[in-house]
């Protein structure tokens, strides 16, 4: 039986989420490492969010062929570091990666007029999310 990072590295849009954000980052370390390159793979975290290339561009501001032909770019990268730094969060603070997947992608913040955590990372926000998120934790918030 092929492991999760075989199996992404042969069809890196075919991976799918692990129940762990822990395993998660242990996946696209082996991937970075199979690859002997210190980056986060695109396709493998536009697949574990069930995103479309065509998408993860458009939030990371690059150009879609960016994610194949020049996965190092520095916006892209910035944009995959945020985004996993905000998900690491959010997964801490209710335990589950796969909510916090949810959360991600599809709840609107009331705080944030109502955006989502991914179009406030897309929009270099990822700090103010990242305190968000914390208060949350401290229930200062919400």
């Amino acid at each position: 039986m092929a492991t999760a990072i075989e199996e992404s590295h042969s069809d890196p849009m075919g991976y799918q989420a692990p129940d762990s954000f822990a395993r998660f980052l242990a996946d696209l370390k082996g991937v970075a490492r199979e690859e002997r390159q210190p980056l986060i793979n695109p396709k493998l975290f536009a697949s574990a969010l069930s995103m479309d290339i065509q998408t993860l561009a458009s939030h990371a501001h690059v150009h879609r062929t960016t994610i194949s032909r020049a996965q190092g770019a520095e916006k892209l990268q910035r944009y995959l570091r945020d985004a996993l730094r905000v998900l690491g969060a959010a997964a801490d603070i209710n335990g589950d990666f796969h909510d916090a997947l949810f959360w991600f992608r599809n709840e609107p913040i009331g705080a944030f007029d109502y955006k989502t955590p991914e179009q406030l990372v897309s929009e270099g926000r990822a700090d103010d999310l990242l305190r968000y998120v914390k208060a949350l934790q401290a229930g200062v918030v919400g």
